[in-house]
């Protein structure tokens, strides 16, 4: 099942973990059972997993388990007499790309800050030279005690990562903050600390998502877009170091962290925040679907069914982005078109109208490119004609692909501004 699930990722995706050694320690808390389902994650992004576990652990959860979804070996001991030819503990800490201590008890986050290295866990943290990040669980106030938020204080002062726990009900019976962080969040939080940071001191400004058009105060006009592509700009652009502000239609979607978000819901409230906060970004990615049309006369009640039908008045609605581009300066703008024929010539002329410096183009009858999918089939087409076509990807992965070339193109911006100057 871990093979097909890793397969069927892999597939569609470009994530950051494909073919990167995780060492995943293993603390000796309630929690611990979660590292399971953490790694089945990291199998699922192609990341190799290899698991070590405190003595505690394996009171919680068995290596068995963790074998099998890591389909790699648990190391569990210092000393191996079958593998102590190859110095276990300097060969992980070796192998590894990052390390994460999760749980991160209270025990182990004190060794770690001391340098006591009297298990597996600890002296591998001590040998490695590779990123790491701890994700502690534990009592509300245990984690609250001043010298476990000492401890994690020294931690972060050496460049180690702390995905801070969750508040809620805890295994203890007690309620509050204590609780491991969301394994799906862990996992995200983990591609992030592989990201480059090629765009610190950026501020983008992302569109997502639909838009509302009331007909009545029951019925409005809308369209298919779920959110999903903005959202993945979003977290991506985060990832890689830029502040972000998001203005979103209606959507369920969570906010990506470290993200602002603004929620509208017509595409006059979208267009009117995204204008207000067009002076702040360095960048706009408009990967909303912001309806061309609206009522003419939305009812103020809502409309009773007849036998006669209901004829309804649509108008266009203004668009703001050709103004927005006329007071650009090096802003860089990247729009989207999706559409059903001439994606190509459709796109390019979009481009043109809007004065954009990149579009990108799907084709939303295609299998995985259209509208609710986590996947996307996209060509990125620039104004001097240049048309890069990609095969279908996950959004997460479609989201680095047009960073990469926010990137280029904002500092090929800046070259000519040098050059002019």
């Amino acid at each position: 099942m871990a093979n097909s699930l890793c397969a069927e990722y892999n597939s569609t995706s470009v994530s950051r973990l494909t073919d990167k050694t995780v060492v995943l320690g293993v603390g000796g808390g309630i929690a611990a059972y979660k590292a399971a389902e953490i790694t089945r994650l990291l199998v699922q992004r192609g990341a190799k997993v290899r698991v070590m576990m405190t003595p505690n652990a394996r009171e919680f959860i068995t290596p068995l388990t963790l074998q099998t979804l890591s389909q790699n070996p648990v190391a569990t001991d210092t000393f191996s007499l079958t593998e102590e030819s190859q110095i276990g503990h300097i060969r992980l800490a070796d192998a590894a790309d990052l390390i994460l201590i999760a749980p991160a008890t209270a025990d182990l986050i004190a060794k770690a800050a001391v340098g006591i290295a009297d298990d597996l866990v600890t002296t591998v943290l001590l040998a490695t030279r590779a990123k790491v990040a701890f994700a502690p669980a534990m009592n509300v106030h245990m984690y609250a005690h001043p010298t476990v938020q000492g401890n994690l204080a020294t931690l972060r002062s050496r460049g180690i990562s702390i995905f801070e726990p969750g508040e809620g009900d805890l295994a203890c019976g007690y309620e509050g903050k204590g609780r491991l962080e969301d394994p799906s969040i862990i996992v995200e939080e983990l591609e992030r600390m592989l990201a480059p940071r090629d765009l610190e001191g950026q501020r983008i400004l992302v569109t997502a998502g639909p838009t509302q058009e009331a007909i009545d105060p029951v019925r409005f006009v809308s369209n298919r877009s779920s959110g999903k592509m903005g959202f993945a700009i979003a977290r991506a652009a985060v990832a890689r170091g830029a502040e972000v502000r998001m203005v979103a239609g209606p959507s369920s979607l969570p906010t990506p962290r470290a993200v602002e978000r603004f929620d509208t819901v017509s595409a006059a409230e979208m267009l009117g925040v995204t204008s207000q906060n067009f002076p702040w970004c360095t960048a706009l990615v408009m990967a909303a679907a912001i309806a061309d049309f609206r009522p003419a006369n939305p009812a103020s009640n809502k409309l009773k069914k007849n036998s006669r039908g209901l004829d309804l008045k649509m108008v266009s609605i203004a668009d703001e982005l050709p103004r927005l581009a006329a007071k650009r300066g090096s802003r860089v703008m990247i729009g989207f078109a999706a559409e059903t024929n001439d994606l190509e010539a459709n796109a390019r002329d979009k481009l043109k109208r809007k004065g954009l410096d990149l579009i990108v183009a799907n084709d939303v009858t295609q299998e995985g490119a259209g509208f609710g999918v986590d996947t996307n089939i996209v060509t990125l087409i620039t104004p001097d004609g240049v048309a890069l076509s990609h095969p279908k990807l996950s959004k997460d992965g479609v989201a680095d692909l047009i960073l990469d070339r926010l990137v280029s193109i904002h500092a090929s911006k800046h070259r000519r501004l040098r050059a002019v100057r």
